[in-house]
């Protein structure tokens, strides 16, 4: 009796083969295919031009004509540092500043904070950067009629619990009744009635 796989002559009663180990009942396997010469769809084929070429820099390598000290790094005369500028912080654009034209001919320009009237005066503890006197021998403006401020890049108005109000009437919008104690922004083109006069802002 054979070795039904390598040939090998077996004793009788033998279940395994002693030279290939394989089972007394087992069918000659076919001899093992040559691998198939033709590349597969996932081959690499090598490019004999690019091999020629010099490498592109890879992030975490050094080029191959740095030469290299023990420790694996190049020398420091080698290396160039670059310092990196800040960047200038981003800046609005400069916002000009507000005018108040009045009626009387008067101009000012709003630096901070302010008080309008025939004759204005802070109260106690209060503090403005501009007094703004309206000359009204009509008395129709209260000494104290209006106060201003700047809030950002924006005017605000509100009325000191004058005796003839405020009224503002913005450029192309409806006039309103400014209520005593309120503020209320103003825009550019905005004129502001107090009593008999005006101003108007740009």
């Amino acid at each position: 009796m054979n070795c039904r796989v390598c040939g090998a002559e077996l004793a009788e009663g033998t279940l395994f083969c002693p030279l290939c180990g394989s089972s007394v009942t087992s069918s000659r396997v076919r001899a093992p295919e040559l691998a198939d010469p033709r590349p597969s769809d996932t081959s690499i084929i090598s490019d004999r031009l690019a091999e020629s070429r010099p490498s592109p820099a890879v992030a975490g390598r050094f080029p191959e004509d740095v030469l290299l000290d023990e420790d694996g790094l190049p020398p420091t005369q080698a290396m160039t540092i670059v310092p990196v500028e800040e960047a200038p912080p981003a800046h609005k654009p400069a916002q000009r500043a507000y005018t108040l034209s009045f009626s009387t001919g008067d101009v000012v320009e709003v630096s901070g904070s302010g008080l309008i009237g025939r004759r204005p005066i802070t109260q106690p503890g209060e503090h403005v950067d501009q007094l703004v006197v309206v000359s009204d021998p009509g008395r129709s403006v209260s000494k104290t009629h209006l106060e201003f401020g700047l809030e950002g890049d924006e005017l605000w108005i509100c009325d000191r619990y004058s005796g003839n109000g405020t009224i503002a009437h913005p450029l192309g919008g409806v006039a309103r009744q400014c209520e005593a104690g309120r503020r209320y922004r103003v825009t550019r083109g905005t004129r502001v009635e107090i009593g008999d006069h005006w101003f108007d802002v740009s």
